[in-house]
């Protein structure tokens, strides 16, 4: 998981989102007027998809996992909970149907004491803040309980295929760096390009970015990468 940029509406589609919005609080904010006002909304949800598209990780992937294809628009808050969020652009996330269908689906624990939310919203809030990820082993460690609950809602520790994808995408991002090193020092610039490109792209974004964290530790960082991809890692910085 990654921080992430929300981009503006545009006036219009404001406008159409507050009106459709209004409609729900006339019928009455429940759960079944707000999933059926979102189910017929085809027009607005395919315009905000097109926003959340903007916003996704690597190559449209989902915004909580990170491994899988960013398929649904998912609301961060639910509907069972919160139908008047139903159009709220600031509450629309783009997940994986695992994701938002097996894994969160209605859960959004909050802090027993505050009811502050115990998920993280990358849009609003820097994940790192929550989650450290061990870059060798490709687990997650909650740092916070917000961090913690995360972890749990959407199995980014017990799902197998998603700590292996990311232990292997460690090794990859490694490879890169060594590869874009020595093109670079070859003058094969127009290579060594594609390779940064690639390196944006890289669908475990997170893993991307834990590994560019560690330019502000560099003693660390030679140790997990070594000299020539620490070499790297600093240019590309």
């Amino acid at each position: 998981m990654i921080p992430l940029q929300r981009p503006p509406l545009t006036e219009q589609l404001e406008a159409d989102l507050a009106r459709r919005t209004e409609a729900i609080r006339k019928a009455g904010p429940t759960t079944a007027t707000g999933r059926a006002a979102w189910r017929t909304a085809r027009d607005p949800k395919a315009k905000l998809r097109t926003l959340l598209h903007r916003m996704t990780p690597g190559l449209l992937r989902c915004m909580y996992c990170g491994d899988n294809l960013g398929t649904d628009i998912d609301h961060f808050e639910p509907i069972a909970r919160a139908p008047l969020r139903t159009f709220d652009w600031h509450n629309h996330l783009l997940a994986c149907a695992y994701c938002n269908s097996n894994q969160k689906r209605d859960r959004f624990p909050c802090d027993p004491a505050s009811g502050d939310p115990l998920l993280i919203d990358p849009a609003t809030e820097d994940p790192a803040d929550h989650l450290l990820l061990y870059l060798e082993s490709g687990a997650y460690q909650g740092l916070t309980a917000k961090g913690h609950a995360t972890i749990d809602v959407f199995a980014l520790n017990s799902r197998a295929e998603l700590v292996r994808g990311r232990r292997l995408a460690f090794t990859v991002v490694k490879a890169l760096l060594r590869d874009w090193h020595t093109r670079t020092a070859a003058g094969d610039h127009a290579t060594a390009a594609e390779i940064a490109d690639a390196l944006d792209l890289l669908w475990q974004a997170d893993v991307v970015r834990a590994v560019y964290r560690l330019a502000d530790n560099r003693p660390l960082a030679e140790v997990v990468l070594g000299a020539e991809a620490l070499a790297a890692l600093i240019e590309l910085s």
